[in-house]
């Protein structure tokens, strides 16, 4: 979609609250004023963050940009109405709508994505459905997050009876290197590996690992391989997706899930999971879908089929096409170019601060948006506390990681003075 048609959508979106499907085909509000996307301080101004404050956590749970929170507003008001007949005159288009989007956003087809509520939901259902055999191997990582891939696969283990096998892809975080990774990942693959379990960005330490070159790697593994044998690669991706200008052909993954609510700055609670043909095939539904009571085929997709049940909050389902669209309007690679460059000028910064360690790679091949570092003498919450006084939001490394840090995350809503004013802050910290 072009920024022009966007924008009318936007001013569509928050003008006129959708009583059913009638009157909001026939709805026709009038223009809004277009904001220039192609200016970083009008993309600041689309969200409410309060200004007092430098935000370097945005990727735990994001602000809503102007025309999420306008499609949120019309979704309730339309719900809070009439909660019947919103919901009966316009599920099918809105639903097909969300998955268009995100379709676009990532170059896949519409019946190829299950809605979820975030990254967690998405690696559950679908590492929960997986059918695997006693003897066959689970290849995953020391560096994935605690809950939503270690403690989900040791389930996946306990139930098929498949054995779990945790590897170190780099031994020093600041040292890390997209062929030692893939050559480390090519070393430990195995005959039984069914499974590769892997993190696009681990935010523990800022690593970007290299996904296109791990499924290099398991694709040559794969060679000679039954179907039933074949290594599928699965991937936790919520730390790259709305930063980097991947799609999920570029990716070469078999499935992929991720939240929306953090770089993509979608509504709270929702997310997505894809998957390829081999790797719908591998799974089964975890919770029974409710998409058999708007789809009008006789047969679901895989995809479908394991979009989880139940009632979910509507409005932010609905209103999560208004993000990607937002995402799409400002260009997915002049994102990636923004967020790189903030990333790297705060990472050269903090290097040249005596006493302070950055443990994130300065490259923009090995990292992203999150920018991992210690202060000598200082744990990682002090540190974090002390910036808190001087009104900029960071944080420190969940301790289930068993890696301490505090981080600062540059993005998009980050002007580079806001950069250089929180290095200033941290060499404050670092020498008082």
């Amino acid at each position: 979609m072009q920024r022009r048609g966007f924008l009318a959508a936007v001013a569509a979106a928050g003008a006129a609250p959708l009583l059913s499907g009638k009157r909001a085909e026939s709805a026709q509000p009038s223009p809004a004023p277009v904001p220039d996307l192609t200016n970083w301080a009008e993309v600041r101004k689309q969200f409410l963050l309060d200004p007092s404050w430098i935000q370097m956590s945005q990727f735990f749970l994001a602000s809503h940009p102007a025309p999420v929170r306008a499609a949120l507003d019309a979704h309730r008001k339309g719900l809070d109405e009439n909660p019947f007949l919103y919901v009966e005159d316009n599920v099918e288009r809105f639903e097909r709508a969300t998955r268009a989007e995100a379709a676009a956003y990532l170059a896949c087809e519409p019946d190829a994505l299950a809605m979820t509520d975030s990254t967690s939901m998405g690696l559950g259902i679908y590492y929960g459905g997986l059918q695997l055999r006693e003897g066959q191997e689970i290849l995953s990582t020391t560096h994935d997050h605690p809950t939503a891939t270690v403690r989900t696969l040791d389930n996946l283990s306990a139930r098929t009876g498949a054995h779990v096998r945790r590897i170190p892809l780099y031994e020093r975080s600041s040292e890390a290197d997209p062929e030692q990774m893939g050559e480390t990942l090519a070393r430990a693959l195995r005959p039984n590996t069914r499974i590769v379990a892997v993190t696009w960005l681990h935010s523990s330490t800022g690593v970007k690992t290299p996904i296109a070159r791990f499924a290099e790697v398991v694709a040559k593994a794969n060679k000679g391989r039954t179907e039933a044998d074949r290594a599928l690669l699965c991937v936790d991706g919520v730390h790259g997706f709305g930063i980097e200008d991947e799609t999920v052909q570029s990716l070469g993954c078999d499935a992929f899930s991720a939240g929306c609510h953090k770089w993509l700055f979608g509504p709270r609670g929702t997310g997505l999971l894809w998957a390829s043909p081999a790797g719908w095939a591998a799974t089964r539904p975890v919770l029974p879908t409710m998409d058999r009571l708007w789809r009008k085929e006789p047969s679901l997709s895989p995809a479908a089929l394991m979009t989880p049940g139940g009632f979910h909050s509507f409005e932010h389902r609905w209103a999560l096409a208004e993000a990607f669209r937002f995402h799409r309007a400002i260009g997915k690679a002049r994102i990636a170019r923004r967020i790189h460059e903030l990333n790297e000028q705060c990472k050269r910064g903090l290097a040249q601060v005596k006493r302070v360690k950055v443990h994130t790679p300065l490259s923009s091949q090995v990292s992203a948006g999150i920018v991992c570092f210690e202060v000598e003498g200082m744990k990682p919450a002090e540190v974090v506390e002390r910036l808190k006084q001087r009104r900029i939001v960071a944080s420190v490394t969940p301790p289930s990681y068993h890696v301490d840090l505090a981080r600062l995350a540059p993005s998009l809503l980050t002007s580079p003075a806001e950069v250089d004013a929180a290095v200033r802050a941290v060499r404050d910290v670092a020498v008082a």
